[in-house]
């Protein structure tokens, strides 16, 4: 009996030992985040967004504990709109840079100046922990051009991936802007991604592909991290507004699979 109640008692300790246990300590938001982008090492000094994606998702405001330093270690004054905007699933935040400060006639940026100036080195930190630095260049005054893209070949019976190498960066969340239709016009189903400082748009195909005429097309609506839309730009004079968004595409041929003669010629 007293053994059974010598059990009972530690059961028990352990069990309210547990219950009183502090809670594990989450790592670092930093330490949580997967990347930044723009992704390459330089951006436009009209830089008008950024995002940051997380593995997890950020309980809190994260905006308060950004900040864009200087090489001194300085913070640029007032960098950022006051406004987050996260994706549905929480992971991935949508910082713009303060409009006002980037538009040119503006009372903030005339009272302010520009957040960004060419040949500045900002570094982007979260709770104090550096996560991207850049190199400020010129600004971008002109969007997306969808006609100097180049394209790929990739052949019928594959699945290769088809590589499109963009006249210049575009927005990092905005991949799926860009799609493949089939010769009967149809969406073909694969996984997009943006590379190499998002200069390079790269598709893969679920299904092989079939020989035909296809048609890649791009979303009027599609950007840059600047603001400027396909063919157009951020900037437009009051006078001369910009025309509505349309969309672009570039036809490409896929040919026949190679016969498994020509294909084991050596």
């Amino acid at each position: 009996m007293r053994l059974r109640r010598l059990c009972g008692a530690v059961a028990l300790a352990v069990a309210l030992g547990a219950s009183h246990a502090a809670p594990p300590t989450p790592p670092p938001a930093a330490a949580q985040m997967v990347r930044v982008q723009p992704s390459a090492g330089q951006v436009p000094a009209n830089l008008l967004r950024l995002s940051i994606e997380f593995a997890a998702r950020i309980e809190g405001p994260v905006l308060p504990r950004l900040a864009l330093l200087r090489p001194d270690g300085k913070p640029l004054a007032q960098p950022f709109l006051a406004q987050e905007l996260w994706s549905p699933n929480g992971r991935i935040l949508t910082v713009l840079m303060h409009p006002g400060r980037v538009k040119t006639g503006l009372n903030a940026r005339e009272v302010l100046g520009p957040i960004l100036v060419d040949g500045d080195d900002v570094t982007l930190t979260l709770d104090g922990h550096p996560i991207q630095h850049w190199r400020v260049g010129p600004a971008d005054a002109s969007g997306p051009a969808v006609s100097a893209w180049r394209l790929s070949s990739v052949r019928a019976a594959s699945r290769q991936a088809l590589v499109v190498t963009l006249d210049d960066a575009i927005d990092g969340r905005e991949a799926d802007y860009i799609a493949i239709a089939d010769p009967r016009g149809r969406r073909v189903s694969g996984q997009a991604l943006l590379k190499d400082g998002e200069r390079t748009w790269a598709f893969t195909p679920h299904a092989p592909w079939r020989a035909g005429e296809y048609r890649l097309i791009a979303r009027g609506t599609l950007e840059d991290s600047a603001g400027n839309r396909l063919g157009g730009r951020f900037e437009t004079p009051a006078d001369a507004p910009a025309a509505a968004p349309a969309d672009a595409a570039l036809a490409f041929t896929v040919g026949p699979a190679p016969s498994s003669a020509s294909a084991h010629r050596p």
